[in-house]
């Protein structure tokens, strides 16, 4: 699910060229005020992208992180939808346009609509989709919109908020939720991978859930998650490629990192959601794997997979975090 696509090959060369020539004690000091915002716990009253240089360095430093996050999300989407394909696309707080780049990647012929509320980030966004292969980027409406409490949303075959809710107070992630479940026949939402992340993420569910969607992801069934409130919390990983830019403006020197993320994907139509999915990295011992499940039937459980089951021993060796399991359970 996290391996690289001409889609993501296409965002970093996007990138590469347009921020060829960033500053790099600019940009250090760009992100680093950027990862205070992020990071503190009093929504923004404000966008937290002010400016260009603002927008040029989260790009750098957040977009392809963003990226991948939510094409593994919409990936688990797909697989529980496998015909479906969504001919209008709402990216709510798109910013740079990291989750449009996502849907352009997974479906062709889908007509996209960022909003965002920071100027110079619809901009950036712009010039980077304008520099993709994707038609379906390039023919990307960007529009200005405050973003939270009483956002009208036009109809949207899927709606994505992705990195958007920790922004706003509790009573604008409500009511931005239900915009969405109002306008879609899709949502997905996608927040950082933390345990506050995955409340807000929870919070989502129940009130899509309440709206009449049904749950196509992860979860295989639209119950209460089974984690105990503040005991653990529900959280998978992106492998994010690190180009060198990538890693000049994070001060890294791996050529990758993993981005830990929380989400859901709902809908109003029917799909098959997986029987169970692997809920932590897979552990793989001599002769064995460990799988820890979140399972249809008995909440959470936890499959040992040995030699014996043969083919299925294999397919267990080659499962992921975050995968459906067994694997044909994500088989229409």
């Amino acid at each position: 699910m996290n391996a690289s696509t001409p889609t993501a090959e296409s965002l970093r060369t996007a990138l590469a060229v347009l921020l060829d020539g960033l500053p790099p004690k600019q940009a250090g000091q760009a992100v680093d005020r950027l990862i205070a915002s992020y990071r503190g716990t009093t929504p923004t009253a404000a966008p937290i992208l002010r400016d260009r240089s603002d927008v040029v360095a989260y790009a750098a430093y957040r977009m392809p992180a963003t990226f991948e996050a939510a094409r593994s999300a919409l990936a688990a989407l797909r697989e529980a939808a496998p015909h479906w394909a969504p001919a209008t696309h709402t990216d709510v707080g798109g910013g740079t346009g990291a989750a449009s780049w996502a849907v352009a990647g997974a479906w062709q012929g889908t007509a996209t609509t960022v909003l965002d509320w920071a100027e110079p980030a619809l901009v950036l966004g712009r010039e980077l989709a304008a520099a993709s292969d994707l038609p379906g980027l390039r023919g990307a409406q960007w529009q200005q919109a405050r973003i939270g409490a009483a956002l009208e949303l036009a109809p949207a075959d899927l709606v994505t908020v992705s990195y958007v809710l920790k922004e706003l107070t509790p009573q604008a992630r409500a009511e931005l939720v239900d915009a969405a479940a109002g306008s879609a026949q899709a949502v997905v939402i996608v927040e950082p991978g933390t345990p506050d992340g995955y409340e807000r993420v929870i919070e989502a569910r129940t009130r899509l859930i309440t709206a009449g969607f049904t749950v196509a992801a992860p979860c295989p069934h639209d119950d209460a998650c089974p984690i105990g409130p503040g005991t653990d919390w529900c959280h998978f990983s992106a492998r994010v490629s690190r180009s060198s830019l990538h890693r000049q403006v994070k001060g890294g020197s791996l050529s990758h990192e993993d981005e830990k993320f929380s989400y859901v994907a709902a809908t109003r139509f029917p799909v098959t959601p997986a029987a169970a999915r692997v809920t932590r990295r897979p552990q793989i011992r001599k002769g064995q794997v460990l799988l820890e499940l979140c399972t249809r039937d008995e909440a959470l459980r936890r499959d040992t997979v040995t030699k014996r089951h043969g083919e299925l021993y294999r397919a267990a060796r080659d499962t992921a975090w975050g995968d459906p399991w067994p694997p044909e359970a994500s088989q229409p």
